[in-house]
């Protein structure tokens, strides 16, 4: 009785609580507003990944590597994994460089194009890739190459 008691107590104060807001990816401009404060002053480099749902609402954010000066390790194997635990419909990949040239290198360019096979295969939608600089952006999605 008491166990029952309890559990329609927590459903009573659950119901009364706030809904958690869960922000809407709209732009890439989104993506750097959400990643600029963690990635912009870092003197290494860190990939992170957004996870979303249907609606690209942020389901969760995730640390995939934490690298040196001038760059990082990245498994595909690991992305994906989170991106199904998390039943993500779409993720976008982000990360900084240290240099603040947002232009993006030839590993970052080999990293996204194995990226969107293996999401391809695997039924989730790369929407992304961000670069983010001092105080600019480089979007994958935005220059076409998405």
């Amino acid at each position: 009785a008491i166990t029952i008691i309890a559990a329609l107590e927590l459903g009573k104060r659950r119901k009364l609580s706030k809904a958690i807001v869960q922000p809407q990816i709209k732009s890439s401009e989104d993506v750097y507003q959400i990643f600029h404060p963690v990635l912009a002053d870092l003197r290494h480099e860190e990939v992170w990944l957004l996870l979303l749902n249907k609606a690209n609402k942020v389901l969760k954010k995730f640390q995939v590597s934490k690298g040196g000066v001038v760059g990082t390790v990245v498994d595909i194997r690991m992305v994906m994994k989170e991106a199904l635990d998390s039943l993500a419909s779409g993720i976008i990949l982000c990360h900084n460089h240290p240099s603040g040239n947002v232009k993006p290198s030839g590993e970052d360019n080999a990293l996204t194009s194995r990226l969107n096979e293996a999401c391809q295969v695997m039924g989730v939608n790369l929407l992304d890739h961000v670069i983010v600089g001092d105080s600019s952006y480089y979007s994958y999605r935005d220059e076409g190459v998405l």
